[in-house]
């Protein structure tokens, strides 16, 4: 499939036209969110739609697992997110016929989604069959101030003759989410998962209140209306009554308008849940924040929008020179990432966000690794929040180890509450690399953001319960080397391997920060119970540490005689198998030497300090042969690893890839939901690819370079409690200190000074890597970004 083009432009993304063969798509990328509540880009009137879609964050329901076969372990109980109240829909008749873009004649249609403003908004033309034509336009928004507040504004203006309008506007239950599950029982589950507990009309605010069956959530979803002056342009009176029952709320509106007249109003619809509260505390707290919104009305709700955007793009704009579409991508890419996590609030994101139904809602390990870092650098309030949403589910991953058979914390491969929700034991129970990853996300942030209070509050118990897991994990050999075994690592083309290379020097990482993070606060450490001797085990156990190494082939090998395997018959393979997972079983993927997703590679970029460059340069040249990219988590790791080894063209294509990914549908899923994880990538690429970022314990380095085609760099980074600012230029980059304490970094290996209200300029040196870069497995490359950046 084609995707649908979109036109270039630094601050937004729009479209003209309308193909239903592309409205799932459009809906993912014009999807509006917060963090708490998510609207899919649907169409105001509902129909035609690719995938109706609203969802709150942590609203899922609950359903019996499916085995062929039971096991000890498995989980026995499933997590799916729903689709809560949906409060988007705003239906038109005019002169009796209702509006649908498959009937009449539509015009000039165009939708525009506005980064700077934080709204979606759309405008055409409609002829109705009988000949009038009316002109329709709408402004939507999810707001980023009050947290549970969506608003839609929403006019019709007659044309050339008069017209009689009828407007119904809904909120509407139980809506079915596009997944046909195999299992009867939780096929019937997800069809009506919401019992409706009561309703309420209050004037024109009108209210109903649900409960998921299964997982016995509560959610309330309120809706009120103001006409634009109480009355049409024309002076012709309008009428509005509200009416709620059962699933559906509905307010009708009618008009009669002259040729010229306008009708106009706001609709503010407000969203709630929880585990806890009574019907009526739900129902009049959510009814409470629509009135707030009522009388804030529409243009207070777009100043606060513009003002929350305004001050995250002061911290958190990347600019580029040189590729206008990168551009465009790179700002929707960090657009995305601010709605994901703007009202968090002890919440993680999904791997799909609030944009789709993909994944089942569940939340996996690569936001701790890919999301959190640019969250730390731009949004480190959200950050925080995350991390306290995992360590508010410690007790869940303390009774996952303990059923397992081990000591300490074992965090949830995939889930929504915490709880473990995968049913594929290789890829999840044995992928414990997750709470190395967590580990490593709370080190990160402490050193970023100088967080004490969050290190004291929950940063030493997270690390020291996942530190006691990897003690009872791993086992020494008689030669006193740590070994870690039967594990699956971020490759999910292999599983349940000794030794793989990346968890070992993720573990490693997370010992060394419990025994760092323990010895700083000893008062924390004493009231966890945690004893001098088991630091001191921690810190053994890291120096013991075994690394794999192939000597032979002077090369890492992935995991324990990974090297040692058949490699995958790449030049038999067609390009219409991929993706392989899809047409071979994982028996024969986990037998040979093939990558899906940066593994190996991955632990080059999270664990640099480790490698020298000669092992990088051959690790990288070894697995670019093997790694296919079935994944949407490797280009960008591929892109920081060539951009260090100088093949800056490779690492330029690599970012094509993962900043188009979603834009251009190149995984043919987006419908599903936009790859979170792969948008935060796009940020890496650039930040830590191009811009160099390597960040430890003693200092930050960075090592700014750019591809042939970018002229300029920008951007500001989170460092060690300061703010550093990079203007990056072909010959050389500029430092700025923009806040917090002076800053000591290397540039290319050489010490630098940052000091407030000094700029500091400093030269490039040639980068550029001999011969040509490694091959990658037939038919496999990235697509090139001179086509990418060129071509929808």
């Amino acid at each position: 499939m084609t995707a649908p083009k979109f036109d270039v432009d630094p601050w937004g993304l729009s479209t003209g036209g309308i193909d239903a063969g592309y409205l799932a798509h459009e809906e993912t990328i014009f999807g509006l969110s917060n963090g708490h509540v998510g609207w899919r880009g649907n169409l105001d009137e509902g129909d035609p739609r690719g995938v109706a879609g609203s969802y709150l964050n942590g609203v899922f329901e609950e359903h019996p697992m499916p085995y062929a076969e039971d096991g000890y372990g498995y989980p026995e109980t499933g997590q799916s997110v729903i689709n809560v109240p949906n409060g988007q829909i705003i239906r038109l008749t005019v002169n009796g016929e209702p509006f649908t873009v498959r009937h009449g004649t539509v015009d000039d249609h165009v939708r525009r989604l506005d980064f700077r403003e934080g709204t979606l908004s759309r405008s055409l033309t409609w002829t109705t069959p009988a000949g009038e034509a009316v002109e329709i336009r709408s402004t939507r928004m999810v707001s980023f101030e009050h947290r549970s507040i969506a608003a839609v504004r929403y006019s019709v203006r007659a044309l050339e003759s008069p017209v009689d309008i009828t407007v119904e506007s809904e909120v509407l239950a139980n809506e079915p989410l596009p997944t046909d599950h195999g299992d009867p029982r939780v096929k019937d589950l997800l069809a009506q998962p919401l019992i409706g507990r009561s309703s309420a009309v209050a004037g024109t605010c009108a209210t109903v209140v649900h409960r998921t069956r299964e997982s016995g959530l509560t959610v309330a979803t309120s809706m009120d209306h103001v006409l634009c002056g109480g009355r049409t342009a024309g002076g012709v009176g309008a009428t509005l009554r509200s009416h709620a029952e059962g699933d559906v709320a509905r307010t009708t509106i009618r008009a009669s308008l002259g040729a010229g007249e306008t009708l106009e109003f706001v609709k503010f619809v407000g969203h709630e849940w929880s585990a806890r509260a009574s019907d009526a505390t739900l129902q009049e707290q959510v009814a409470a924040a629509v009135a707030g919104a009522v009388r804030l009305g529409w243009d207070g709700l777009l100043e606060s929008q513009r003002q929350r955007l305004d001050e995250f793009w002061r911290g958190a704009d990347v600019r580029v020179e040189g590729e206008p579409r990168l551009q465009q991508a790179v700002r929707f890419a960090l657009f995305q990432m601010h709605q994901a996590s703007a009202r968090l609030e002890l919440r993680s994101i999904p791997g799909k966000g609030l944009t789709g139904s993909g994944y089942e809602g569940h939340t996996f390990w690569d936001f701790e690794a890919f999301v959190l870092p640019v969250l730390i650098s731009t949004m480190p309030g959200a950050a925080e929040q995350a991390l306290r949403w995992r360590y508010a589910t410690l007790d869940h991953a303390r009774e996952r180890a303990k059923l397992l058979h081990l000591r300490g914390a074992s965090f949830a491969w995939r889930t929504i509450d915490g709880r473990e929700s995968s049913g594929y034991w290789p890829a999840s129970t044995a992928a414990f690399h997750i709470n190395a990853d967590i580990a490593a996300a709370v080190v990160q942030y402490v050193r970023a953001t100088g967080d004490i209070d969050f290190e004291r509050e929950c940063g030493v118990e997270m690390l020291a319960e996942t530190a006691r897991l990897w003690l009872s994990l791993g086992r020494t050999d008689g030669q006193g080397a740590f070994h870690i075994d039967g594990v699956t690592g971020p490759d999910e083309y292999s599983a349940v391997m000794n030794d793989n290379v990346y968890t070992n020097l993720m573990a490693q990482v997370n010992l060394r920060g419990a025994v760092s993070a323990a010895r700083a606060h000893p008062d924390v450490a004493r009231r966890l119970g945690i004893a001098d001797d088991e630091v001191a085990a921690w810190d053994a156990a890291a120096d013991a540490m075994h690394i794999p190494f192939d000597a032979q082939r002077e090369v890492h090998p992935q995991s324990a005689g990974y090297t040692d395997l058949e490699r995958w018959d790449f030049e038999s393979t067609h390009p219409e198998q991929y993706s392989l997972h899809d047409h071979f079983p994982y028996f024969d993927l986990y037998r040979k030497q093939v990558v899906k997703q940066a593994d190996l590679v991955l632990a080059l970029f999270f664990a640099h300090e480790h490698f020298s460059h000669e092992e990088k340069d051959r690790a990288f040249a070894y697995y670019e042969a093997l790694t296919v990219r079935d994944s949407s988590l490797s280009a960008a790791a591929q892109a920081v690893v060539a951009a260090e080894l100088g093949h800056l063209d490779l690492a330029y294509d690599y970012l094509a890839e993962v900043a188009t990914l979603d834009l251009d549908d190149l995984h043919e899923n987006t419908d599903q939901g936009l790859h979170v994880a792969a948008l935060a990538g796009v940020w890496t690429a650039l930040v830590c690819g191009f811009g160099g970022l390597r960040d430890s314990a003693a200092a930050p380095s960075l090592s700014p370079r750019l591809p042939a085609r970018l002229s300029r760099l920008s951007f500001a980074v989170r460092l060690h409690g300061s703010v550093i600012e990079l203007d990056i230029t072909r010959d050389a980059t500029t430092y700025r200190l923009r806040e917090g304490p002076p800053l000591r970094i290397r540039h290319f290996g050489d010490e630098a000074q940052l000091e407030p209200g000094r700029d500091v300029r400093l030269p490039t040196p040639d980068h550029s890597a001999p011969g040509d870069a490694p091959a990658s497995p037939r038919g496999r490359s990235p697509r090139p970004a001179s086509r990418a950046f060129t071509e929808q």
